[in-house]
């Protein structure tokens, strides 16, 4: 990729990261006093998220000058994910976890690689409804569910 793109893409998804960990403070609390909470998910993955931006920015800085892949800057695909990331970080209260990630997901992967869309929607569906199944019930905490009509 290129040096330019890497930066901007390394400081909009620092800054998504930082909505997550803020928005997530914005989780209600669990209601039945569980030690684990709801906001506890998202902070992980947008500490994750901010730490994986950071070693990004970090890496532009030591890109050789000549080092140029010829690699076509991908801005659709890019902007289609970061619009989706921001649109999860919003509706992951209102639509629960489940929804969102499971939207989420399958708009990522087909972005990155369209077709397959039987293998996205398994993978996408296991992984939301597994991560929310472990975390509910193994853990002990809470996710915002399903929303209520």
């Amino acid at each position: 990729m290129s040096k330019t793109f890497d930066r901007f893409a390394g400081i909009a998804f620092l800054l998504i990261g930082l909505l997550f960990v803020i928005e997530s403070q914005r989780i209600s609390k669990s209601s039945y006093g569980s030690a684990v909470g709801p906001d506890i998910f998202p902070i992980g993955l947008g500490a994750v998220l901010i730490l994986l931006s950071l070693r990004l920015l970090y890496e532009t800085f030591r890109y050789q000058e000549s080092a140029q892949s010829g690699e076509p800057v991908l801005y659709k695909k890019f902007l289609i994910i970061f619009v989706s990331a921001l649109l999860y970080a919003a509706l992951l209260e209102p639509l629960g976890y489940v929804i969102t990630t499971f939207a989420f997901l399958l708009i990522a992967f087909q972005t990155m690689e369209r077709g397959k869309w039987i293998k996205s929607i398994i993978i996408a569906g296991v992984f939301s409804f597994g991560v929310y199944y472990f975390f509910a019930e193994f853990l002990g905490g809470s996710l915002p569910g399903f929303p209520v009509f």
